[in-house]
């Protein structure tokens, strides 16, 4: 330590420098402790504004769609209790049908129901969408789950456009998610459009199950109280002679009629409740033979039957002229005329069957 003349140097120069050094460690560290004070709370703070701008039009977008959603299901539940079947145009259909959000399936039923588009198929299909439709809304499994649905192409000729859809009727479901597949589309020439059928594709389709409930029909019943009547009547005027309940020929021709009417696949139509014929609504034309193998229409079965039916008088025209003991020309003619029966009508049955299964070799003259 050295003196001065005024104040006197209590460090040496060495432990000066030291104690500067430390002084400016130390301020450095609190300069650094600052700015990293600063830099975390900016980040919370952009972080925080971040979250808020995201988050908040998020849930007003969220409440936006559960109203509208709440808006359409109460729109649909009302129109539902005046209507089991909501009849809808191309805005109703996108803006029901179509746009998100949805949480509920939506059966359509697209047809053509106008008068002079003359599709009788539309409107038996109608009457057992209907049943099925007022079975589902006063059951008491009713929820708003599904929704029933139909577009006439009268009133919505653009939906059948947007869709690519060139025939009716035709059911498609619309599920609560996604997108229609396969599946979703109802096979109308092979289940036939009974009210039965469509309830089992709709728990396929959907969970849910629909108990069809049928409106009273007397018209069977009726029906066989008047055919009791009549053989009852028939029986009281004949009590005398009661032959005729053992005549060959009346029993061997009822039977013979029964069987006509199974083969011909009537028993196909009582379960699958097949249409009638088909008409494209677009061209005009009617088909009366189902072109595939796992179908076939009503008017298909009379044809059969029909068919069969003179198969089967050729037949026993061939028998008769080999056993009756008429002359010999009637008998020649009766032949003649049976060979001509069962190579015509058997010819035809070739046919249609030559049509239902494609590729099948083998034909008979006209087939």
């Amino acid at each position: 330590m050295r003196k001065g003349k005024g104040t006197a140097c209590l460090f040496s120069r060495p432990t000066l420098r030291s104690c500067q050094r430390k002084v400016s460690l130390t301020v450095g560290r609190q300069a650094n402790m600052a700015a990293c004070r600063w830099f975390w709370c900016v980040s919370v703070t952009v972080a925080v504004a971040l979250l808020l701008i995201y988050k908040v039009p998020a849930a007003s977008a969220q409440r936006k769609k559960e109203m509208v959603l709440s808006e359409k299901v109460s729109q649909l539940m009302e129109w539902t209790n005046k209507r089991p079947v909501i009849r809808m145009n191309g805005d109703k259909f996108r803006r029901l049908v179509k746009a998100p959000p949805r949480n509920y399936s939506v059966i359509v039923m697209f047809t053509a129901l106008q008068l002079h588009r003359q599709c009788v198929v539309c409107k038996q299909a109608d009457e057992e969408f209907q049943i099925l439709a007022n079975s589902w809304r006063y059951s008491s499994a009713f929820t708003n789950r599904i929704f029933f649905a139909m577009v006439d192409f009268d009133e919505g000729s653009d939906v059948f456009q947007m869709l690519n859809m060139n025939s009716a009727p035709t059911f498609i479901n619309f599920p609560a998610k996604g997108k229609p597949k396969r599946g979703d589309t109802y096979e109308l020439q092979v289940r036939g459009f009974s009210a039965e059928q469509i309830a089992r594709w709709i728990a396929d389709r959907t969970d849910v199950n629909i108990r069809v409930i049928r409106p009273p029909n007397y018209a069977g019943p009726l029906m066989l109280g008047l055919l009791l009547a009549v053989i009852g009547g028939l029986v009281y005027l004949r009590r005398s002679n009661m032959e005729f309940l053992f005549n060959k020929t009346g029993w061997a021709f009822a039977a013979l009629c029964f069987v006509l009417a199974m083969t011909s696949g009537q028993m196909w139509n009582h379960i699958r409740g097949p249409p009638y014929a088909h008409k494209n609504p677009h061209t005009g034309h009617v088909n009366y033979i189902h072109g595939s193998s796992q179908a076939q229409f009503v008017a298909e079965t009379h044809i059969v039957l029909l068919f069969n039916g003179g198969v089967t008088l050729g037949m026993v025209l061939l028998c008769e002229a080999a056993t009756s003991d008429m002359d010999i020309g009637k008998r020649k003619i009766m032949c003649m005329a049976g060979i001509g029966l069962v190579v015509l009508f058997f010819s035809w049955m070739l046919s249609i069957f030559r049509s239902k299964y494609h590729g099948y070799p083998y034909s008979f003259l006209m087939s």
